[in-house]
């Protein structure tokens, strides 16, 4: 699967939020304060992993038809991968 330069970015942004709580910890900041950036770091990275897997889906789904074969297999694992990701 090819990763679209938006994604690329967008897990360079989680990158940053995490190095930025690391040196919230180290500057010893208010709990709330390093938690709501875990938060909004573990939000960013939701939001890539259902991208990713909706594009994949997309593709395979796509490749199943060409070949007139069933889809079923492939919304099922789909599913099963968000679900861990939770």
């Amino acid at each position: 699967m090819d990763y679209s330069t938006e994604m690329k970015n967008r897990l360079k942004r989680v990158e940053g939020q995490v190095r930025g709580v690391q040196r919230m910890m180290n500057e010893e900041k208010d709990c709330k304060d390093v938690v709501y950036q875990l938060s909004a770091a573990r939000s960013a990275i939701d939001r890539a992993i259902s991208f990713i897997v909706a594009e994949n889906l997309e593709q395979c789904i796509r490749d199943q038809i060409e070949k007139g074969e069933d889809t079923a297999d492939f919304v099922q694992e789909a599913i099963q991968l968000l679900g861990k990701s939770k």
